[in-house]
């Protein structure tokens, strides 16, 4: 009897142990399962998290470029409004521009007008193929060069008969044009002069260039405010004084006709003032 109670005690307890152990292999399987879930669960939320720091910092990237771009739009408005202020001026100063250069331009056209036409008129009174008077334009200022034999015998400031033709042609011109003036300019060479009255060439040629003034003024009649005597002496040659027909060419009076023109004159210098700034 205790033989079989002992038997049916191992078996029960055989019985049991092998219900746990299975028990238990399934909770450990169950328990693998889960933790797998669970550290697949976890490396996804850190993902997620990661995302979401990501998405988080470009927000707000995004936020500040929004912002930068209504700056720079405001910037933008107010750069276009003082660009297209700025654009009008210069448009205004380009025309006020062009308007002073047309001005400049009229005036130099008159000016060149005035002086062609006195071109003209001198040298058909003086005549343009007399090889020893010659007429031409410098700088805006008419110019007749008359060679000294026309004029004065050598070494001499006293004007010649043949002097008073000539002169006499150029005093009508001058006479017939009260707007201009009449500057008289000797010139001689470089050879010593020989005459106790006379110092230098220097005073030869500003007496040279009084007697003409003179002439100009008794015998013609010419307004001595609108005459100017100047004497060069041998300071400004045409061409060397090494040979004969050099001096010859060097010793000459030159009888500058200037037209009143003042006030084309101002306006040129106001305009360009008005230009430059100054």
């Amino acid at each position: 009897m205790k033989r079989a109670i002992l038997v049916l005690t191992l078996a029960a307890m055989t019985l049991t142990s092998c219900g746990s152990k299975k028990k238990i292999a399934e909770l450990e399987a169950k328990n693998k399962e889960i933790q797998d879930l669970l550290n697949s669960a976890t490396i996804k939320l850190n993902t997620c998290l990661a995302e979401r720091d990501a998405m988080g910092r470009n927000l707000d990237d995004l936020r500040k470029t929004n912002t930068d771009l209504i700056n720079t739009k405001d910037n933008l408005t107010t750069l276009s409004s003082k660009g297209a202020a700025t654009i009008e001026k210069s448009l205004e100063s380009l025309k006020e521009k062009d308007l002073k250069i047309s001005r400049l331009q009229d005036a130099l056209t008159r000016k060149d007008s005035v002086t062609l036409a006195l071109v003209t008129s001198i040298k058909r009174a003086v005549g343009v193929n007399d090889p020893d008077i010659e007429v031409n334009v410098e700088k805006g200022v008419v110019y007749i060069s008359i060679a000294d034999k026309l004029l004065f015998k050598s070494g001499s400031y006293q004007v010649s008969d043949r002097a008073k033709e000539i002169l006499g042609k150029v005093a009508k011109i001058v006479q017939d044009k009260p707007d201009f003036e009449c500057m008289v300019e000797g010139h001689t060479d470089n050879v010593p002069i020989k005459n106790p009255v006379l110092q230098d060439n220097w005073d030869l040629s500003t007496k040279r260039a009084t007697s003409i003034v003179r002439m100009l003024q008794n015998d013609f009649g010419i307004d001595p405010k609108r005459l100017v005597a100047s004497g060069r002496g041998e300071y400004q040659p045409l061409t060397s004084n090494d040979t004969a027909e050099g001096r010859a060419t060097n010793r000459r009076t030159r009888i500058l006709v200037l037209p009143k023109i003042d006030q084309f004159y101002d306006m040129i210098e106001k305009e360009m003032k008005n230009q430059t700034g100054k």
